[in-house]
């Protein structure tokens, strides 16, 4: 039997709050896999989840949400064993700080952690188009080992909501964090 994964989930300030709610929603549903899951959102993310999806929900998330400077939160430790972090979505500006190791929240140290402990760090990009800085900032954690992982949702499994359409995604993140999932693959 596998262990079970302890997991960072990070949500910043870009668009695509969707992506972040299907994750957590199906994180939920994966408790025979995750053993924790540890949250930290900016402020701006809570804007942006409230804009966009019409509703504060993530209040109701049964997870353990962490301030966004609390440095005490035990995923700022590469000791507590956290083997993977979702960034999702993950701004440009998350992106560069995390990029040039610059630890100036939870989010960033958190990225740090994962990345010197060379654990799974996954960042679910949600800009267009990209400039020379953005693609230079991914090549960077690519090299660090961080996998660049865009929100750029797949249709061949003919998703009929933006839920489903969200979850092609997230989906494929999950898989990404050696996390079985019951989905569309192609060709099956």
């Amino acid at each position: 039997m596998k262990q079970k994964k302890k997991i960072v989930v990070a949500v910043t300030g870009a668009s695509g709050s969707i992506y972040a709610k299907v994750l957590l929603d199906k994180l939920i549903l994966l408790a025979d896999q995750v053993q924790e899951v540890g949250v930290v959102m900016s402020d701006n993310a809570k804007d942006v989840w409230k804009f966009e999806l019409e509703n504060e929900a993530y209040k109701d998330y049964p997870f353990t949400f962490y301030n966004k400077h609390d440095f005490m939160a035990p995923f700022a430790s590469g000791s507590a064993n956290y083997e993977a972090m979702i960034v999702v979505p993950a701004s440009m500006g998350t992106l560069a700080r995390i990029a040039h190791g610059i630890s100036s929240d939870l989010t960033t140290r958190a990225a740090d952690v994962i990345l010197k402990e060379r654990r799974k760090l996954i960042m679910v990009t949600r800009e267009t188009p990209l400039s020379t800085i953005h693609i230079q900032n991914m090549q960077s954690v690519t090299q660090a080992g961080g996998i660049i992982c865009p929100a750029s949702p797949s249709f061949y499994s003919l998703p009929k909501s933006f839920e489903e359409l969200a979850a092609t995604v997230v989906d494929r993140v999950l898989s990404l964090c050696d996390i079985q999932v019951d989905s569309f693959s192609w060709g099956e």
